[in-house]
């Protein structure tokens, strides 16, 4: 399946100064940009076609794939002056960059690649900037068996702050961690049909517009993902990531989990 990666917006809160115009997705995680982390696990799992919608800070992302260092991640023997690979990451891989707008909203930017999808019934599509370890497999086949246009994966929310319940005398009748209310969070990983097409205007987004209508005709899924699950909005939710996997804390990583169960 084809994999649409968002990855045009000016990632704000990512940058550490005027002249920082990197965009989100290529902030570094280890040795490796957040976008290539994302990529990865969908390669993992055989989807290796991906769309990449472009925008701000677009040259950044081009001239990464353009000058692709395979041993920055990949195992080799130099040999009388030659690299010789004993594994690749992208080799396999097809990218379309496509440019859609510095000010086009997520909506806006699916419209704009629509037909880089080859008029596929199911196709997949991700923010660029959120890791998982989440079942993806399970994610697709779960939603291919039902008659919906769009699924969500979702994730219990992720703030560290408490609700305050209150009564009229302004006594607090309870304290609750958010993370502990019956809410679900947008996971930022969909599988969606070319339906969801019908429901994005022009200018659209696709939660907003798209998702919302679908769920009022019913035909939203949601996948519940409880497992790992980290977003990179922040510097510091970056630098946590990084810091993960200078540890060898990184379970968003299942292409190195899986291989190394394989040798076993």
């Amino acid at each position: 399946m084809k994999v649409v990666l968002f990855c045009g917006g000016y990632g704000m809160r990512m940058r550490s100064g005027a002249s920082d115009d990197v965009p989100k997705p290529m902030a570094m995680v280890g040795p490796r940009p957040l976008i290539w982390h994302v990529m990865r696990y969908y390669a993992h799992f055989g989807h290796t076609e991906f769309i990449l919608c472009l925008g701000y800070g677009a040259h950044h992302i081009k001239d990464f794939f353009l000058n692709y260092e395979e041993t920055t991640s990949n195992d080799f023997v130099l040999r009388g002056g030659r690299t010789e690979l004993l594994s690749t990451d992208i080799s396999d891989w097809t990218i379309t960059f496509a440019q859609t707008g510095i000010e086009s909203p997520i909506g806006e930017r699916l419209r704009r690649v629509r037909h880089h999808l080859d008029g596929d019934e199911m196709f997949l599509a991700n923010y660029a900037d959120v890791l998982t370890d989440a079942p993806l497999p399970e994610m697709i086949d779960s939603f291919a068996r039902r008659d919906a246009g769009a699924s969500m994966m979702v994730v219990p929310p992720q703030s560290s702050f408490h609700c305050v319940d209150l009564g009229e005398d302004g006594l607090v009748g309870g304290i609750t961690a958010v993370s502990e209310l019956p809410l679900w969070e947008n996971g930022g990983y969909f599988v969606l049909r070319q339906e969801v097409f019908d429901h994005i205007p022009e200018n659209g987004d696709l939660v907003a517009d798209g998702c919302a209508e679908l769920a009022k005709r019913g035909r939203l899924v949601a996948h519940q993902h409880r497992g790992f699950w980290k977003p990179t909005d922040t510097v510091k939710e970056r630098a946590a990531l990084d810091a993960g996997y200078a540890r060898g804390e990184r379970p968003w990583a299942v292409w190195e989990r899986d291989s190394a169960g394989a040798r076993a």
